[in-house]
């Protein structure tokens, strides 16, 4: 009924001057009424109804500060970046800048998705990249740019310096609003020491009244605008008809200002100007680095982005090309140079070489790439130029999908609501209630005048205000988080802590996580000291981390004269006598070898026996102890790894872990991580480079050792020193010790509003005494959780 009186209204509206609709912003010809918003259409009407019953007027005001007008919307050419599929099918991607939640995201899609004939329009929160597919002409993409940027928000185009600069704007707003509050505190407290010296000194009232105005100048504009953060959190949930933490932050803050003010203008003797801003200043520290964590994915996820999208060597009937990467398709040929990274997925149709392909199977040695081998985008081009035929491009690729996995499981994990925002839920209604019912009560029942009556409500909101509520769970984490730092744990995520509290399966990748990845010759093959020092005189001319290997061994050599390296095979070195080999079995000539999941490299030469070196990945000193602990802790141990059988089974069996599988690519590891949880596991994956990534976004916590990649430390919940695997236990056990103080801190904060609230509802505590009190309780709960640093000082002991 509403959108039909709206529509009528519209209709009506639509016959005289021109003004501008209040939705979309196009012209509206007709007689219009001042002072009530004027629509193009009917449907314009019915989404701005819509909107503002949503609670979204917000979006209008965005897109009068920063919409361009329809001509600059239109500047922009986007046609170069569509790409053209079957059936008259077009795609394209954008970065989007500006979007601050998901009802921003919600009303980019929909507005996209009303359009005739776009199929999809999905806009991730995390990385805040637009796909958008649509049936017709490429020329409809600047149409429909221009949709979203007159919405209010900016398409860029898909480029690693846009990624980099998507979100910062928030974190800039943060921190503005932390520094404003933190030299308002300081300022006030040094006026609010001097009164509190005054009440015992001789400090006049002239004097106290001029302290408490500067005061209240400093703290009222600083209040307003710092507190902005928790004002917007509190309105959007009061409008939806909910609750956070934010609301009784806001309404405690507003009400202390308030009394404060009355106080001061009738020249009483307290105000708590300081106490509000003090508050509002630690509440925000905690927010930026709560926001600082969280961005740690969207940057992960947009880094992902960003290597697809740098320029690509196409090989034509003229020469070489550099594209695009969004104007790259399927069956182009495509050349990797030596030392760049592979742009595309794709098939190897010219050249031989070695390729880096850790950062999607985790695995440090080269792999060989020759004719017909499938090679995947991010991988290192290492030896030689190679000419692939692309069968993937973009989004389509492996690290595109890793990147699509990494944005669902952050997704999934943004769900997780934290203990103290459950609280609040039945917390702030109660406190909110008890001050109303104190204030009328005493205007009803106990003949009060309204200043009297406003005073014991402000005592009550004071005493319940949730200081210590608030700090109960983030002290916890700060004491947690320094005692990590000492053990060479640097915890990333605000929530990690919690959501680790209850894991009892820990999931571990193999290179690199319970080894060091460092291949190591074996000692038994190091005894033919000849054969040793020839292999490593050939060794000497190549940068392959296996005969890097074998120099550790030997020590220092003189390199031999003559030697060749060929790409993807191996050393030769030509004598009178024949051919000196050293690289890959075949290359070697050898035709039958071991299974046995050893890494090697074979000396062949004339007149000799082949000569087999074998490596293994050095494990992780405490590797077998810590395994065996969880053990005994009642954990569940396994290993998800990329490498060969042989290989994963050999560290498995020398660690006592049963559990293991091997083989696996990101989507297999993130498949087998979630199967766990819906057995309802919770699970700790520890790994180290992007091909464990999606499972250290999709488990419930994650570590990474400092020396895996950025874009898994990145992922992870925690990244921890040294080549030692004890940090896993001791994360583990601190995040139950810090679940366990929490819980005492809520429990702390809860009695004392028990014993405190009908003391102040009785009028008994003004509010001075209830500011100290509520101090006090804060203090408690901070000694209590400072329990958890003394624990590990006598554990030290």
């Amino acid at each position: 009924m509403a959108l039909a009186a709206l529509s009528t209204d519209a209709t009506r509206l639509q016959a005289g001057a021109t003004a501008a609709c209040a939705h979309c912003g196009a012209p509206v010809a007709g007689q219009v009424d001042e002072g009530r918003p004027s629509f193009c259409c009917s449907g314009c009407a019915g989404a701005y109804s819509m909107i503002k019953g949503l609670g979204l007027e917000r979006y209008y005001s965005l897109r009068d500060a920063a919409a361009p007008t329809p001509a600059d919307a239109d500047a922009a050419d986007w046609r170069e970046f569509v790409q053209s599929g079957k059936d008259e099918t077009c795609q394209v991607e954008f970065l989007v800048e500006g979007m601050h939640c998901a009802a921003c995201l919600w009303l980019i899609e929909q507005a996209l998705r009303a359009q005739p004939g776009v199929q999809q329009a999905r806009l991730s929160a995390t990385t805040r990249r637009l796909t958008l597919n649509w049936r017709g002409a490429t020329d409809r993409v600047n149409e429909l740019a221009g949709i979203v940027t007159r919405l209010g928000y900016r398409c860029l185009a898909l480029t690693s310096e846009a990624a980099e600069k998507i979100g910062s704007a928030e974190e800039r707003d943060l921190l503005r609003a932390m520094a404003v509050a933190g030299f308002a505190a300081a300022n006030i407290m040094l006026l609010s020491v001097s009164v509190w010296s005054g009440h015992v000194g001789e400090m006049g009232m002239a004097t106290r009244d001029l302290f408490h105005g500067i005061s209240a100048l400093i703290a009222i504009p600083a209040i307003a605008y710092a507190g902005r953060p928790f004002y917007r959190s509190a309105y959007a949930v009061l409008r939806q008809g909910r609750t956070n933490m934010d609301v009784p932050i806001t309404i405690g803050v507003t009400l202390a200002v308030v009394v404060s003010l009355a106080e001061m203008l009738r020249s009483g003797p307290h105000a708590y100007f300081d106490a509000a801003v003090t508050l509002l200043f630690f509440l925000l520290v905690g927010r930026y680095l709560d926001l600082r964590a969280r961005g740690f994915a969207r940057r992960t996820a947009q880094r992902l982005v960003a290597w697809t999208a740098k320029p690509v060597s196409v090989v034509g009937e003229s020469g070489i090309l550099q594209r695009p990467a969004h104007m790259v398709a399927v069956g182009d040929r495509v050349l990797v140079a030596t030392g760049e990274r592979v742009p595309v997925d794709g098939m190897v149709i010219e050249g031989r070489s070695a390729l880096d392909s850790s950062l999607i199977n985790g695995e440090t040695l080269p792999q060989a790439a020759e004719i017909g081998t499938h090679v995947f985008a991010g991988a290192i081009n290492l030896e030689a130029p190679l000419t692939l035929r692309v069968t993937a491009v973009g989004s389509a690729t492996l690290l595109g999908e890793i990147a699509r996995l990494m944005e669902a499981a952050e997704h999934g994990r943004d769900q997780y609501v934290r203990l103290a925002e459950r609280v609040a839920r039945w917390y702030a209604p109660v406190v909110h209630v008890t001050a109303v019912l104190s204030f009328a009560g005493w205007m009803l029942i106990g003949d009060a005048d309204w200043r009297s009556a406003m005073l014991i409500a402000a005592a009550v909101l004071i005493i319940t205000c949730p200081c210590a509520l608030a700090l109960a769970v983030p002290v916890v984490q700060v004491v947690a988080s320094s005692r990590l730092m000492r053990r060479g744990i640097l915890l990333k995520s605000a929530t990690a802590l919690e959501r680790a509290a209850p894991i009892d399966t820990i999931v571990f990748d193999k290179t690199g996580t319970l080894t060091l990845g460092q291949p190591r010759l074996l000692n038994e093959d190091a005894g033919d000291a000849e054969s040793l020092h020839l292999a490593a005189s050939l060794a000497v001319r190549s940068r392959h981390p296996l005969c890097k290997a074998l120099l550790a061994a030997c020590g220092d050599v003189a390199q031999a004269d003559g030697v060749q390296e060929l790409p993807g095979q191996g050393l030769r070195l030509q004598t009178a006598a024949g051919d000196i080999r050293l690289g890959h079995a075949r290359f070697a000539g050898v035709d039958v070898r071991p299974a046995d999941g050893y890494s090697e490299l074979w000396l062949t030469r004339p007149g000799h026996v082949a000569r087999r070196f074998r490596f293994t990945d050095t494990l992780r000193s405490d590797a077998a102890t810590v395994v065996d602990g969880l053990r005994r802790a009642g954990f569940r141990v396994a290993i998800l790894s990329g490498d060969h059988p042989a290989a994963v089974s050999a560290v498995a069996e020398q660690i006592g872990i049963a559990d293991w599988q091997a083989g696996m690519d990101p989507r297999d590891k993130a498949a087998a991580i979630a199967a766990l949880k819906q057995q309802g596991r919770h699970v700790l994956m520890v790994g180290d480079g992007l091909n464990d990534a999606v499972a250290l976004a999709q488990a419930d916590a994650s570590l990474s050792p400092s020396s895996g990649l950025d874009i898994a430390q990145n992922a992870a919940d925690a990244v921890f020193q040294g080549e030692k695997l004890v940090a896993v236990p001791e994360f583990l056990s601190v995040a139950r010790r810090s679940r366990s103080l929490a819980f005492q801190n809520l429990v702390l904060a809860l009695v004392y509003n028990l014993f405190a609230v009908p003391l102040a509802i009785a009028g008994m505590v003004t509010p001075l005494i209830a500011a100290i009190a509520m101090s006090s309780s804060s203090i408690l709960v901070v000694g209590n959780a400072l329990r958890l640093d003394l624990g590990r000082r006598r554990e030290a002991a």
